[in-house]
């Protein structure tokens, strides 16, 4: 694809309007005319004879008129995560979430697991405890926009205070030159209402609802946020392993050399034509290459676990490498093409335009409540009573029903400045988002900027740790060939090899580092355009490994009795 199709395609993938594409085009052609865009532009009369002309940047659109006042999730520009494991990884699911281990053979390591980068993509999204917290707060946020919209609706409520009420009285009459007269009343009461509501005019019911739905929008960018991120901390973690897997192998390699070259030494050391000089260096190597695997497993075990904590796997697994470090692509946008996706894809700043739009949708709120509130309602009171007793003048049973239809009307004409002072707030609020908007947007760029350049040198870097290497080791067994001679010394050899096993470890790095910055790429500016390099032609048969030297583990000593060289 050449450099102009590859441009079309991100323009076009961006969705950016024909004056971002003209920008580009008089980008391009000021590059190919040699600052023909820069002479055209008129500069003042003053400095056309005093020095060449100024350069006055144009104006740049504005990000709300690029992004909408209240951006919406686009689910094309993000693959989804995946929810379910496949049949090769259904045996590691994540442990319950509150399942916490309480013996010692709970946590015992039963099973090494290996795992390719794409296992530990589908793993990560699947079993991460953090990804399915921020899951839950979209949900948190579209029920909580669910009950803001009810406020559309009526309301309606019933009460009944009397369900039943007993009651009952005892009433005693004297009167003179009559017997006396006694007369007893009992009474069931049933009392209830009905009453509907809804208000016609509510002044804060608006912006309440459109600044709950911005929250669930802002919810939704943050999980794909945190997905993409979450994403580049499994690629992350699974470089940092197959460069811990690499220093291991290096170590191992060291050490069966020193191993080899320290056999040598001595035997010619008894054979009379070594000096002990000679013994001493190469056991000095041999200390080194072994304080090399040392580090190196230290850092393997420490990786592997860091995996697994990330990919919540069962307390009795551990990740390991399945693939060897290899170079994965090439990053095809240049750097200005790169900055622009990262400004158009970036959830970042349609999080931030989403705050201005909330506390703007605040203030309204605040300032709506001065304002006039209408509410229509509708009520049915109802009551009955029935008695019992001995009265004989009592009335056997009353009901009552009451229907009312009517308006209530409230403005608050003062309330001491506090709704003004409520919504001056968030108006600045949203002033300080819009300065937010602008630290992030510099950010962005220098992110993609960082990465670029960082992917550039290690781009340069394997290609001379690789040639570093390959000398290295003519210039090792050159040296060996010497010795072998007799016209040099252990010296030389012992710094051959140190020299090989650094390169080594410099070429590792130099390609751990390249798929790190990759990814940081992909991430940074949402596009994934890898060109990924050619499959490597194999050989059909397995290398042999050098196992004549076995490398032995080495006992563990107490700090205090390894810190005395003396008494080893």
């Amino acid at each position: 694809m050449t450099h102009s199709a590859l441009r079309l395609v991100l323009l076009g993938a961006l969705g950016l309007p024909l004056a971002s594409g003209a920008v580009i085009a008089e980008e391009r052609s000021a590059a190919d005319g040699d600052g023909q865009a820069l002479e055209a532009e008129p500069a003042p009369a003053a400095q056309e004879s005093t020095g060449p002309p100024v350069y006055r940047p144009s104006a740049l659109p504005d990000a709300i008129d690029v992004k909408g006042e209240r951006p919406r999730v686009n689910p094309r520009l993000v693959a989804p995560a995946a929810t379910e494991l496949g049949p090769d990884l259904e045996d590691l699911p994540a442990p319950d979430s509150l399942a916490l281990p309480t013996r010692p053979e709970q946590v015992q390591i039963r099973e090494l697991r290996p795992l390719t980068l794409s296992q530990v993509e589908t793993l990560v999204e699947v079993n991460n405890p953090n990804l399915k917290a921020i899951a839950s707060q979209v949900d948190q946020a579209q029920s909580n926009l669910r009950a803001q919209i009810a406020q559309r609706y009526p309301t309606i409520d019933l009460r009944a205070d009397s369900v039943p009420v007993f009651g009952a009285s005892r009433t005693r009459t004297e009167l003179a030159g009559a017997p006396n007269r006694t007369s007893s009343d009992e009474r069931w009461r049933v009392a209830a209402s009905l009453l509907a509501q809804w208000a016609v005019i509510d002044p804060t019911r608006d912006p309440s609802i459109a600044a709950a739905r911005d929250q669930f929008e802002r919810a939704k960018f943050e999980y794909i946020v945190a997905l993409r991120d979450l994403r580049l901390q499994a690629n992350q973690a699974y470089f940092e392993l197959q460069r811990a897997d690499d220093g291991v192998r290096i170590g191992q390699q060291s050490v069966r050399a020193s191993l080899v070259s320290l056999r040598d030494t001595r035997a010619r050391f008894q054979a009379g034509v070594a000096t002990r000089l000679d013994v001493l260096e190469a056991e000095t190597q041999l200390a080194r290459d072994q304080q090399l695997l040392t580090n190196g497993l230290a850092a393997q075990a420490i990786n592997r676990r860091a995996l697994a904590e990330l990919l919540d796997l069962p307390q009795d697994v551990t990740p390991t490498a399945a693939d060897p470090p290899r170079v994965l692509g090439m990053w095809q946008p240049s750097l200005q093409e790169s900055i622009v996706a990262a400004f158009a894809f970036r959830e970042e700043l349609d999080q931030t335009l989403l705050d201005i739009a909330i506390a703007n949708s605040q203030a309204d709120a605040a300032l709506g409540q001065v304002r006039p509130f209408l509410n229509v309602f509708a009520g049915l009171d109802t009551a009955w009573t029935d008695f019992f007793g001995t009265n004989e003048n009592r009335v056997k049973s009353t009901g009552n029903i009451d229907a009312s239809v009517g308006l209530n009307f409230n403005w608050r004409l003062f309330d001491g400045g506090r709704a003004s002072a409520e919504a001056r707030s968030n108006r600045q609020r949203a002033e300080e988002s819009s300065f937010r908007f602008a630290e992030r947007r510099d950010n962005i760029r220098r992110q993609v900027e960082e990465s670029f350049y960082e992917l550039e040198k290690n781009n340069r870097n394997i290609a001379t740790t690789a040639r570093e290497v390959i000398q290295s080791r003519e210039s090792l067994r050159l040296a060996r060939l010497r010795l072998q001679a007799g016209v040099t010394t252990q010296r030389e050899v012992v710094d051959n090899q140190r020299d090989l096993t650094q390169a080594e470890v410099r070429y590792s790095a130099a390609i751990t580092d390249y798929n790190i910055r990759l990814a940081e790429l992909r991430r940074r500016t949402g596009l994934d355009v890898i060109v990924s390099c050619p499959v490597r032609s194999l050989p059909a048969e397995k290398p042999r490994l050098d196992t004549d030297i076995p490398v032995e583990p080495t006992p563990l000593l107490p700090a205090c009795q390894a810190s005395e060289p003396g008494l080893l």
